[in-house]
């Protein structure tokens, strides 16, 4: 069996100076705990501390296995307030759960671009632009949940100050364009290159059949970053195929109910069940499969870095490609047959039926020979 590598005590104890980095640090310096978890039910309601730097409350929720490459936290802004300003040497990408309100994004030039959110809206602050969160609502919280490549850059330098303080404006990435954050973009494949989605939750995806069930993709560029997202979507009755890939993926319940079997190589799969809100964040390299139980298509967001897609020659993510050509993902063919057992039970306690044969059937005439 694979197992999770659990070491004794006296192993773990060589290393645990070496578990400490610049980056746990600056979290505790913050007054922010880590939440160290594989499964968050729901980010809408997870318990914050005050973040006096930012005037806001806030935590981080960043898995052992992903926190050398990104991260990800979830912030509150309080009624008829805004956080403090801030400009960062690395990436940011956010969703937002609840609330309404408005960013203002400006340069060192003097250039400045504002717009506005509400729930389910996803945008990305440009590299080390100066930038600003106001709720507009004077009675109620506002609150997003964010992904970022920090980790790897406090690491690096382990200077807050040249990180959080170094005035350098980057123009390539953001240079003052009045309709920067304008809700437009251009498709490209699967890829969408834009800075803004108004609502995420009902953004139109591209149909993409190799991720099974029929569903729906779209992947982002935003902020003409290395940071990356990608929303998927599957229809009543049906389930993603299985697949694995690098750390760092922040899955994000958009819509509908179900749960997600997580596994690593060798062992019984862990359910975690969710719905809107929701937080799945797979372990590196460990099979992570979702199921739809509900009465509505099912959609996610996950936040990620590039790092986490391991691609072969041809610039295609293997978690995209059959194990039998020597990818990530599995066929439904190949499932443990418990797979399609647990479906059916989940299913009937909600009087639905799997809309799976014609999948299994569609699948059959696709796939390559058993190596």
């Amino acid at each position: 069996m694979a197992g999770d590598a659990i070491v004794d005590d006296t192993l773990a104890a060589k290393f645990a100076t070496e578990k400490d980095s610049p980056y746990t640090r600056w979290v505790e310096g913050e007054g922010l705990e880590i939440i160290a978890a594989h499964y968050v039910p729901d980010l809408r309601t997870v318990d914050l501390k005050p973040w006096d730097r930012r005037g806001g409350r806030g935590v981080y929720i960043n898995h052992e296995a992903t926190r050398t490459s990104n991260d990800c936290y979830v912030c509150e802004i309080p009624a008829g307030a805004a956080l403090a300003p801030q400009r960062q040497l690395f990436e940011e990408m956010i969703l937002v759960l609840d609330g309404h309100g408005s960013t203002k994004v400006w340069n060192d030039n003097g250039a400045e671009v504002t717009f506005e959110w509400q729930p389910g809206s996803l945008f990305a602050i440009p590299l080390n632009a100066n930038h600003q969160h106001f709720n507009g609502s004077g009675q109620k919280t506002a609150r997003f949940v964010a992904s970022t490549n920090m980790p790897p850059v406090i690491n690096l330098y382990d200077d807050v100050d040249f990180v959080f303080g170094t005035a350098k404006d980057f123009p390539k990435r953001f240079n003052g364009e009045p309709d920067y954050f304008a809700p437009k973009g251009e498709q490209k494949g699967l890829l969408l290159d834009t800075n803004f989605v108004a609502d995420a939750v009902n953004l139109p995806l591209v149909h993409a059949a190799e991720r099974g069930a029929g569903g729906g993709h779209i992947r982002f560029n935003m902020a003409r970053g290395s940071m990356n997202s990608h929303i998927s979507q599957f229809p009543v009755g049906t389930y993603k195929k299985g697949h694995r890939h690098g750390p760092g993926a922040h899955v994000i319940i958009l819509s509908g109910t179900g749960y997600s079997l997580m596994w690593p190589e060798g062992e019984e799969p862990r359910r975690y069940e969710w719905g809107p809100g929701a937080l799945i964040v797979p372990p590196n390299m460990w099979y992570h499969q979702h199921f739809n139980t509900g009465e509505e298509p099912s959609r996610y967001l996950a936040f990620k870095h590039e790092g986490v897609s391991i691609r072969n020659a041809q610039g295609v993510p293997k978690a995209w490609i059959s194990q039998r050509l020597g990818g990530d993902q599995i066929d439904y063919a190949d499932e443990s047959p418990v797979v399609r057992e647990l479906f059916r039970e989940a299913l009937a306690k909600y009087g639905i039926e799997p809309n799976m044969d014609a999948v299994y059937e569609a699948e059959l005439p696709t796939l390559a020979p058993k190596p």
